[in-house]
């Protein structure tokens, strides 16, 4: 069966993601083996997926810079798969950024 991931559809449950990211960052390995396929990219593509599909109660300028700040978490993992040159650490320091900027957006009415 090819693993299909999930996408976030809500603020809450991207929150939720960005708990994984911070968990299994730099690689996104799976170490259960029930999902062998789970890998940076699929990581990535939940992100940007449900950021697109929330991208109307976020607004233009937000959703802009969630992506934007999305691109370059995935460089600084990618750069850093050993977790040892300090990319990776920089890429978490971008998961409590946006975390913020969501928890600040899930506070205005009809956001979440």
């Amino acid at each position: 069966m090819k693993y299909k991931p999930y996408i976030p559809q809500n603020i809450s449950e991207l929150l939720d993601h960005l708990a994984y990211v911070m968990l299994k960052s730099p690689t996104f390995k799976d170490t259960t083996g029930y999902f062998p396929q789970q890998n940076i990219d699929t990581a990535f593509l939940s992100l940007n997926e449900g950021l697109l599909v929330i991208r109307k109660k976020l607004g233009e300028e937000r959703y802009a810079t969630l992506r934007a700040m999305s691109d370059r978490m995935r460089a600084l993992f990618g750069s850093d798969p050993e977790d040892v040159t300090g990319d990776a650490s920089a890429g978490r320091r971008l998961v409590r950024e946006m975390e913020d900027i969501l928890k600040n957006a899930a506070k205005r009415p009809g956001s979440k």
